[in-house]
């Protein structure tokens, strides 16, 4: 894939545009799908007894005790399951933490940016403009 060939308008559109309300959408959904996933998706833990054991791995163990294949499998499961929340918990994590912090850092570039345009007298040099664009 090379985004930098064509565009929406054709072969003399070849910025990729992202604004910035685009991005603070996609990293408050990431951060709500977190969260909802992160309460509902753990079947290891849901209905913990004292020690921990959640009511399925404690289904698991019961089966398993009466020589059951059922209990393996079904503890296999939930490890999978289990592991496979972790990844997706993590991505959504990662792709907030990255949307927020791309966010912080374009604002502060275009604030200093601001800054240095409004310090100078007079007009800006095209060579001063080409700067920010490298």
């Amino acid at each position: 894939m090379q985004l930098n060939q064509t565009g929406p308008g054709g072969a003399g559109d070849l910025d990729l545009v992202v604004y910035q309300d685009d991005l603070g959408a996609v990293g408050h959904e990431a951060f709500v799908l977190h969260g909802e996933l992160k309460k509902r998706a753990d079947i290891a833990g849901a209905g913990a007894d004292k020690n921990g054991s959640g009511t399925t791995m404690r289904a698991a163990a019961e089966l398993k005790s009466h020589d059951l294949g059922l209990g393996s499998e079904l503890e296999s499961t939930v490890e999978v399951w289990t592991s496979q929340v972790k990844h997706v918990l993590q991505a959504c994590a990662h792709i907030s933490n990255h949307l927020d912090y791309s966010k912080k850092l374009y604002a502060r570039e275009d604030a200093k940016i601001a800054a240095e345009i409004r310090g100078r007298t007079g007009t800006l040099p095209v060579s001063v403009l080409n700067d920010y664009f490298k």
